[in-house]
C-alpha cells in the first residue's frame, strides 16, 4: 500500500464502506450483544477482552517464547520474549512491544499473536512488556514500565554465547524500536519522548498503530465514527477516565504526546490508522507534527479498516488487510533499522 501523505485531505480518508472483513465481522460481533467497556466493570472488561483475544493455539509457532519478569523502580514488570531464529544474531534489531487496550485491558496474552507475527515476518526478537493498568495503576504508572523496560532492553542486549547463557537477548543495543497499538502506541510514543527528553536509551525507530496522541474528540473521525465500528466514543472516553485521574494529567504532554511543544530530535516513526476508527485523525495529525518538526514519517492510512483490525490476523477474525498492514509495517522497519 502507498503511503497516504495527501495533506489536509487526509483527515476524511476513509472508504465508501468498510471491507467486506469488517463488515462480516461487525455482523457477528454485533449479534453478540456483547456490552461496550463503558457498561461493565474493568474486571469484566479484562475477561471479555481476554475471551475475545486470549487463549487458543498459537498462530505461529517460534523457536522459543519465553516469559520473564525484569526489575523496574516499582518492583517487577512481567515481559515475553519471542525468538525467531534458532541461531540468533547479536547485530539484529529488538522490536520492544506495548500492548493496547486503553491502558485498562488487554495483556501479553491478547497480543500474543500479534507478536508472534511480528517476530516470524520481521526476523526480528520481540519483548512484549505486560505494563501495570488503570485503574489500580493510573498514568503514569503504565509509562513508567515501559521506560523501566527500555532501559532493560538496552542493558539486555548482547552477544550470542551471553544470550544463551540467559544472560539477555542476542540484538544491538543501537538498534531498538518501539512499537504498541492503541494505548501502546500512545505508550511506544510517550516512551520515546520521554527518553529524549531524559537523555536516555537511543530508539532507532517507533511503530505507531492507530496510536492515541491527544484530544481525539476535536476531530472528524471522532464523530463519524464514535457508534458502530467495534471501539466507541463512550468507551474511550470510559478508558481515558481510568487511565486519567485529573485535569492536570490530561494535559501531561506524556499522557498525550501530541500536546508537547517541540517534537523534534524523536526516532524516525512509522503511524499506521484505520479509515472507520475514532482515533484516525489523532495518529495522522501526530504524523503531521512529526513531519514538521523535522522526524522522518512514513504514514499509512488502510481506509477500509476498523481499530484493532493490525490484531486480527487469525480465525476467527483472519482481515486479508491486517496481513497487508504487516508486510508494510515490518518493511518500514527494515527500511530504518538495516
Amino acid at each position: 500500500m502507498t503511503p497516504s501523505r495527501d495533506g489536509d485531505s487526509r483527515a476524511a480518508s476513509r472508504a465508501e464502506e468498510p471491507h467486506p472483513d469488517v463488515r462480516a465481522f461487525l455482523e457477528v460481533y454485533e449479534s453478540l450483544d456483547t456490552p461496550d467497556f463503558s457498561e461493565i466493570t474493568p474486571e469484566m472488561a479484562r475477561e471479555q477482552f481476554t475471551t475475545m483475544l486470549g487463549g487458543g493455539d498459537p498462530a505461529v509457532e517460534l523457536p522459543a517464547v519465553e516469559d520473564r519478569s525484569i526489575d523496574a523502580p516499582d518492583g517487577e514488570v512481567p515481559i515475553r520474549l519471542y525468538e525467531p531464529s534458532q541461531d540468533p544474531d547479536p547485530d539484529r534489531p529488538l522490536i520492544l512491544y506495548f500492548h493496547g487496550g486503553g491502558w485498562v485491558i488487554g495483556s501479553v496474552d491478547t497480543h500474543d499473536g500479534s507478536c508472534r507475527k511480528l517476530a516470524d515476518e520481521s526476523g526480528y526478537p520481540v519483548a512484549s512488556v505486560d505494563y501495570r493498568l488503570a485503574p489500580e495503576h493510573p498514568f503514569p504508572a503504565g509509562l513508567r514500565d515501559c521506560y523501566a523496560a527500555l532501559e532493560w532492553a538496552e542493558a539486555a542486549t548482547c552477544d550470542r554465547d551471553t544470550a544463551e547463557a540467559g544472560g539477555g537477548i542476542a540484538a544491538d543495543s543501537d538498534r531498538i524500536a518501539l512499537a504498541g497499538d492503541s494505548a501502546g502506541g500512545n505508550l511506544a510514543a510517550a516512551t520515546a519522548l520521554l527518553a529524549r527528553d531524559r537523555d536516555g536509551p537511543d530508539i532507532a525507530a517507533q511503530l505507531l498503530i492507530y496510536p492515541v496522541t491527544g484530544d481525539a474528540t476535536e476531530t472528524e473521525s471522532y464523530e463519524e465514527n464514535g457508534e458502530g465500528y467495534f471501539l466507541t466514543a463512550e468507551e474511550m472516553a470510559w478508558f481515558e477516565d481510568h487511565y486519567l485521574a485529573d485535569d492536570v494529567q490530561r494535559g501531561n504532554v506524556y499522557a498525550t504526546p501530541r500536546r508537547a511543544a517541540d517534537l523534534s530530535g524523536l526516532p524516525p516513526a512509522t503511524i499506521l490508522t484505520a479509515g472507520f476508527d475514532p482515533l484516525r485523525d489523532d495518529g495522522a495529525a501526530y504524523a503531521d507534527r512529526l513531519e514538521a518538526a523535522g522526524v522522518p514519517v512514513t504514514y499509512h492510512n488502510y481506509d477500509d479498516m476498523i481499530h484493532g483490525f493490525f490484531g486480527m490476523v487469525q480465525e476467527p477474525a483472519n482481515f486479508e488487510r491486517a496481513h497487508e498492514a504487516y508486510s508494510d509495517a515490518i518493511a518500514d522497519l527494515r527500511a530504518r533499522l538495516e
